[in-house]
């Protein structure tokens, strides 16, 4: 399981957000930094959608201290960004005056400080968020050194589920108490190893606690519209390839719309791995697909990226922003896939696992049993 420490001293580009607590007009930022050496610091907002970072105010750090200004229609989620620093410090614009307090030798999440109260609230997320995934990795890197104890590995590896398990039920919690819509959504961002269906209370309810919060209606609108196109009717299921058979070969556009066969990939154990941009844990999967890659693509192995969407643009932007760097094919048909009717899956994400005989020797490896799988075959 891929390690993450999460602070608030980050470099993130995220989503930006308005507040039925408007604040409107011209917010202030006025900082003092320790140890830090005179440079320049900008303020830039940040957002929901692809769009980089905007710069909306330059200031110089004279003796660790600085003003920054900008005006906002409403409340919404910024970034204090230094000249000669890979870092920055993420903050909520809730007061029209913020005063921010900072050690840059202090790369702790409990250093850094911005006075107000939708502040405290994103770092009490962090803060608890953190402690959840401390717990997660600790006992994930217990789980791969009991590989071969099968008893040990077993009580393990339930012990990690249930601190999985807590790790979400934390994030939608929060999602669904927060008295701020902006850290409700910042939080939200956190969701996408979480089946959808748990979030089927939380994300619909943010509309009722927060009416006139633009960016929770688009949010949520965006939600029922993944949640309606997962609930489409699918094509009837067709006899499934199981393992020891030959893996149906077929034929599909790449990202360059040049015809590509699944046979060209023949000689090479292949991970042929169904997805699509819109879909949540597809996406959510995707970080461990691509540690996998990154860890065996020099073993005589690579992966073969098929995707069920119908809106290509959506489709090559997802492919860039989760850095897929495999092949990748699609007929942009959606569930009327030719994939679909020759694998005969009912929900993705999904995956096989082909030998390089072209034989199915696993399938829907997900996770850590992706891992563990990648790592018997190709010793």
């Amino acid at each position: 399981m891929k390690k993450v420490t999460t602070l608030l001293f980050i470099c993130i580009s995220t989503l930006s957000c308005t507040n039925n607590k408007i604040v409107k007009g011209k917010f202030e930022v006025s900082g003092e930094i320790k140890n830090i050496p005179n440079q320049k610091i900008f303020l830039e907002q940040l957002y929901f959608s692809q769009k980089n970072p905007e710069v909306l105010d330059t200031a110089d750090i004279k003796n660790g201290k600085f003003l920054l200004s900008a005006t906002a229609p409403e409340e919404g989620l910024y970034r204090l960004r230094m000249e000669k620093l890979e870092a920055g410090f993420i903050f909520i614009n809730d007061k029209p005056a913020i005063t921010f307090k900072a050690d840059i030798n202090d790369v702790s999440l409990e250093g850094p400080n911005f006075n107000s109260p939708a502040n405290l609230l994103l770092k009490k997320f962090l803060l608890g968020l953190g402690e959840n995934l401390k717990a997660v990795n600790a006992c994930a890197a217990t789980v791969d050194s009991l590989k071969g104890n099968d008893s040990a590995y077993a009580l393990e590896t339930a012990k990690l589920e249930v601190l999985n398990n807590r790790s979400k039920k934390f994030v939608i919690e929060f999602i669904d108490t927060t008295s701020d819509p902006v850290v409700a959504m910042f939080a939200l961002g956190y969701s996408k190893n979480i089946d959808p269906t748990l979030l089927g209370k939380a994300v619909p309810g943010l509309v009722k606690r927060f009416p006139s919060h633009q960016g929770v209606a688009s949010i949520v609108a965006q939600y029922n519209e993944f949640i309606a196109k997962r609930n489409e009717p699918k094509p009837v299921k067709s006899t499934m390839p199981g393992i020891g058979t030959i893996a149906p070969d077929f034929t599909m556009n790449d990202t360059q719309d040049k015809p590509f066969s699944l046979s060209e990939l023949k000689g090479k154990y292949v991970l042929v791995d169904f997805w699509a941009s819109w879909c949540g844990p597809c996406r959510g999967e995707n970080p461990n697909v691509v540690a996998a890659y990154t860890k065996y693509k020099n073993k005589n192995f690579t992966i073969l990226g098929v995707s069920l969407d119908e809106d290509k643009q959506k489709w090559l932007n997802a492919i860039k922003n989760d850095k897929l760097e495999w092949k990748q094919v699609s007929d942009l048909k959606q569930w009327s896939s030719a994939a679909v009717a020759l694998y005969g899956f009912e929900g993705i994400p999904y995956n096989v696992l082909i030998d390089p005989s072209g034989k199915i020797i696993a399938t829907e490896l997900r996770g850590e049993a992706l891992e563990i799988k990648l790592g018997e075959v190709l010793k």
